[in-house]
């Protein structure tokens, strides 16, 4: 018996078993929009798919599961997720599997592949997968390309099914992870790509290019053909290039799936060199915007030591307020120092707790009445609670008003925020901009000490740690005003 008195499922002919059966054949699993997940790895990530809410609907990740142990710790942590639980036989799970020696579990999940268009504004690195037919080749890929933090891996039509219970089970899981993109013409995609500034590498052993001179720092998608004939001549012939890995040894060639793991780990690498310059720039801006407000605080502390029995009452406060006004502004530049390397190294960890924004806020405001040429801060929303990290919202939005300070020059500097459908979206402006819209992006970028006015480091880390968590920072010139916009993913505050 199964648990709460269930019948264990015996029967190779029962309706669920069927069924599940049936996802085995592509046709039906596009009909259903389902797939089968095989083994222990695959169903933990599934469950932890679900566990995240990344999924849409409430299927996500995972949404049923077949146990030969009624007491799997799977099955159990499946149960406590709502996940409808069958316990069958040894003889069904074999029916259930493609493997010789099954691990006695079997989920179905929804499919969550997406549309080119979601990820062709996007940066990084995509496998291509434009005639990959063996299956644990695809699947093999599409691990390295998550291992390598890739931004997407693209199914071409004329590749095997990415929900092929072979092409599952050799990803390991990353189909859990990894946007995958699903059933593009070949070519159309290769244009798709590239007309929004991706550059496209064909991967040949005849490549034109050495894949250790490439310069990686513009979005790549390397291109990947058939295990046999490699990339058609046509296809090919639309891509910006061809690249070849080079072999010192004796052999020839390389299998399909370690060529393509060379190639996203070369990106990879690549990658970490130049958020290490990124790094090392940061670096150098910080110890330059730390010197001002330590001047200013040993300034103070000399006059305080010097003059301390002829300064009155109210002289004397109005310095050491102004130590703790600076003393705040150094904490901040190592905070976001801090940061900065965490969030480059992939560290970024995240302590959110239910916040009023419009209290945080405040808070900015009273702390800036210190300095009397800084122009108010002024709160425009009412209540706005989200459940966010407090310390790294008010890094963003501080370096947000200094921007603005800095970059616009007209009246207050207005804030305002709401929180709905899972996002918090807040937005800091001032009037009179005073910077040429085609400067804008300029502004998020690691920048150098002496190379222009403003923070050289807050809206770099604001924005990487928005992204870090799935979030965004931007900036627009709109309605006469200079606009700062933070976008965070964040569960309903109401339900912590």
């Amino acid at each position: 018996m199964g648990r709460g008195g269930e019948p264990l499922i015996t029967s190779v002919q029962n309706r669920k078993v069927a069924e599940a059966v049936k996802l085995k054949k592509r046709a039906f699993r596009d009909e259903r929009r389902r797939f089968l997940v095989e083994g222990v790895r695959g169903v933990e990530e599934a469950l932890a798919a679900r566990a995240t809410g990344l999924e849409a609907g409430p299927e996500a990740g995972l949404g049923s599961l077949f146990s030969t142990e009624d007491d799997h710790p799977l099955a159990q942590r499946a149960r406590a997720a709502g996940v409808p639980t069958e316990t069958v036989s040894e003889t069904v799970m074999e029916r259930l599997t493609s493997t010789v020696t099954p691990q006695g579990i079997v989920g179905i999940a929804p499919y969550r592949d997406v549309e080119l268009s979601t990820v062709v504004d996007a940066d990084g690195c995509i496998a291509y997968l434009a005639d990959v037919r063996d299956p644990g080749n695809a699947g093999t890929i599409l691990r390295s390309a998550d291992a390598a933090g890739a931004t997407a891996t693209v199914f071409s039509q004329a590749s095997v099914d990415p929900y092929n219970p072979k092409v599952v089970r050799a990803s390991a899981g990353s189909i859990f992870r990894l946007p995958i993109v699903r059933s593009v013409p070949a070519e159309e995609g290769i244009d798709a790509l590239r007309a929004n500034g991706w550059r496209a590498l064909a991967t040949s052993p005849a490549g034109t290019t050495d894949l250790y001179s490439l310069d990686l720092s513009r979005p790549t998608a390397f291109v990947f053909g058939n295990e046999a004939a490699g990339v058609a001549g046509g296809l090919a012939a639309r891509c910006d290039g061809s690249v070849r890995i080079p072999l010192p040894g004796g052999a020839e060639s390389l299998n399909l799936a370690a060529a393509a793991t060379l190639c996203l780990f070369e990106w990879a690498r690549a990658r970490r060199g130049e958020q290490r310059a990124a790094l090392e720039t940061v670096i150098a801006s910080a110890a330059h915007d730390i010197r001002s407000p330590l001047t200013a605080m040993k300034g103070f502390g000399f006059t305080l030591a010097s003059r301390w029995d002829s300064m009155s009452d109210e002289q004397r406060q109005t310095m050491l307020e102004g130590i703790i006004y600076d003393t705040e502004r150094m904490d901040a530049i190592v905070k976001q120092l801090v940061d900065a390397a965490r969030v480059t190294g992939g560290r970024l960890e995240l302590f959110p707790e239910i916040v009023d924004v419009g209290e945080l806020v405040a808070s900015l405001a009273e702390a800036a009445r210190i300095d009397p040429e800084h122009p108010p801060i002024e709160w425009r929303s009412g209540v706005v609670r989200a459940f966010v990290d407090p310390s790294r919202l008010r890094v963003a939005i501080a370096a947000f008003v200094e921007s603005a300070i800095w970059w616009a020059r007209e009246g207050p500097i207005d804030v305002s925020a709401r929180a709905q459908d899972g996002r918090l979206s807040l937005e800091v402006s001032r009037r009179g901009p005073e910077i040429a819209p085609e400067e804008l992006a300029a502004l998020f970028a690691p920048r150098a000490p002496g190379s222009g006015g403003g923070s050289k480091i807050g809206l770099f880390v604001s924005k990487g740690v928005a992204e870090a968590q799935g979030g965004s920072a931007s900036v627009e010139i709109a309605e006469g005003a200079l606009r700062f916009h933070l976008e965070l993913p964040v569960p309903d505050a109401t339900s912590h």
